[in-house]
């Protein structure tokens, strides 16, 4: 990190006046001196609220501090409410860079050759401008005709830039977490390295490639769910790490609320369809895209009384394990039914909680955060923010850190938030409840075993003519262990003979020696 970039960043955030953030009085006396000494960096934005300068000063610091921001804003449970409604505003409508830039990078990528060959109408103005990457639109040329794609394409020398802003991001947590009153519970140093590690994974567009193959994939298998979201085809023969070409999708923002009504979308189906994704990615597939925020996330209108979600940017996806998976959906049910007992009791079970703690402690701890909420009604209450409030009061008890239950956080407070705002009235438990009911049934029940055994069929089948060869061995192999036990018992039983020879011999000559002595004295 250059010293110039760092003097940027602390320029930044002194005129934004983000030092007022941390209380003077906790400051040590070198600290107080050395912003006394900044005395030109005054704070020009006096007339907004912190949360509002914050916002501002990760917008001007550029495109690595906006996608920092972006995913600090779906930490609820850390930040105060005004913050995270600030950082929300946050947009991926950053500065591109030139698109002549752009198509050497393609080039450098794909070949100079194939892409004049495989591509046409290249347009120079990107079609959006992220923070990561931007998109340009083209023709591809293909046996069967011409197809509309885009190209998305890594910012250059991002990689660099983004490890040098978290190095500082770093110091500043650290400074954060030492000095800021609730610095241990906002746990800025792991913020910053979950960051890290999400945005570090975003950097390779091969990933992003696969990840968005194996969506599409398994949302095109014949399942009876299968419609309600689309994946755009992914040409993976053209993409590279910084390079990744798909087809282009013709959607409605899921934002565009006026549009959407104007086509006379139906509204309610939509924001079902949009619970429906989510759990269906998490409990079906143990896959899920954990970055569905609106600039990710399209509407397929074409037909307005069966609307289809459209995904796209799978850089971030998160997957549960069948452990995971089972706890997670027989949480959901048990608070559907407010059995706090139960939920307690599988935080315990699954080991998210030490295995010391006291389960009718942990209940009625559970009991005191949910009750008021249930006293609401059901269309009135955010699911994201119960499962916020439980992992709050889970982690007074110690709760270790889940980073694939912080990644289905976000996501769920992502599709909630979409789905309200799509359709108000939307009740999202009511809307679950079936779906993990049913999902639980056929993991532990008849079904679920009849599925197991299913599923392993071709492994016995497999194995089954082996079956006699098998038992044929163990039997030999049984009797010979045995054999070898008989004659090491004989063998030992020998030894003891023998042992028990030498030790009457030895009292007998001890015998006769002692008459011997008593005789001649």
């Amino acid at each position: 990190m250059s010293s110039k970039r760092l003097y940027t960043i602390v320029k930044t955030f002194l005129q934004f006046g983000l030092d007022e953030i941390l209380p003077k009085k906790y400051l040590p006396w070198y600290v107080k001196i050395a912003r006394n000494c900044l005395f030109w960096l005054r704070n020009k934005h006096s007339d907004k609220t912190q949360a509002q300068r914050f916002r501002l000063a990760i917008e001007s610091l550029g495109p690595v501090f906006v996608k920092f921001g972006q995913m600090l804003s779906t930490r609820r449970d850390l930040l105060p409410d005004d913050f995270a409604r600030e950082l929300a505003l946050l947009q991926d409508k950053v500065p591109a860079f030139s698109g002549e830039e752009a198509e050497k990078i393609i080039i450098a990528a794909i070949g100079a050759e194939l892409f004049t060959e495989q591509f046409k109408d290249f347009e120079l103005t990107p079609l959006a401008s992220a923070s990561i990457a931007q998109v340009h639109t083209a023709t591809m040329l293909q046996p069967n005709g011409e197809q509309e794609v885009v190209l998305k394409v890594l910012r250059p020398n991002i990689e660099k830039t983004i490890l040098a802003d978290i190095d500082v991001m770093s110091v500043f947590a650290k400074i954060v977490a030492r000095w800021l009153p609730d610095g241990k519970r906002l746990r800025p140093v792991e913020v910053v390295g979950e960051y890290k590690k999400t945005i570090i994974e975003e950097l390779d567009l091969n990933r992003e490639a696969s990840n968005a193959i194996q969506l599409k994939r398994n949302f095109s298998q014949g399942h009876d769910s299968d419609n309600v979201l689309y994946v755009p085809e992914v040409y993976s023969e053209y993409c590279s790490k910084n390079v990744m070409v798909m087809e282009r999708i013709y959607g409605i923002g899921v934002g565009e609320i006026e549009t959407l009504q104007a086509k006379n979308v139906d509204m309610k189906l939509l924001a079902e369809r949009g619970v429906e994704v989510f759990f269906t990615q998490v409990f079906r597939d143990s896959f899920f895209h954990a970055d569905m925020h609106p600039g990710n996330v399209f509407v397929d209108a074409t037909t307005p009384a069966d609307p289809t979600w459209i995904a796209i940017d799978c850089g971030i996806v998160g997957t549960l394990n069948r452990e995971d998976k089972r706890y997670l959906a027989e949480n959901f049910v048990a608070f559907f039914n407010r059995d706090y007992r139960k939920v307690a009791q599988l935080h315990v079970d699954s080991g998210w909680v030490p295995s010391n703690t006291s389960v009718d402690e942990f209940e009625f701890a559970i009991r005191t955060v949910c009750e008021p909420i249930f006293n609401k009604p059901l269309s009135e209450i955010s699911f994201g923010q119960v499962l916020v409030n439980l992992f709050n009061t889970a982690r007074r008890f110690n709760m270790e850190v889940q980073p694939q239950l912080v990644l289905l956080q976000k996501t769920l407070l992502y599709i909630e938030g979409l789905g309200r705002q799509l359709y108000p009235a939307l009740d999202l438990w009511q809307t679950a409840k079936p779906f993990l009911e049913n999902w639980v049934k056929e993991q532990m029940g008849v079904k679920a075993v009849f599925n197991k055994i299913k599923d392993n069929l071709p492994f016995w089948n497999e194995k089954l003519p082996e079956i006699p060869d098998l038992v044929y061995d163990y039997l030999k192999t049984n009797r010979e262990a045995q054999r070898q036990q008989l004659v090491a018992l004989q063998q030992m039983q020998l030894q003891q003979q023998q042992n028990n020879k030498q030790k009457t011999i030895l009292i007998v000559i001890a015998t006769l020696a002692i008459c011997l002595t008593i005789s001649f004295t």
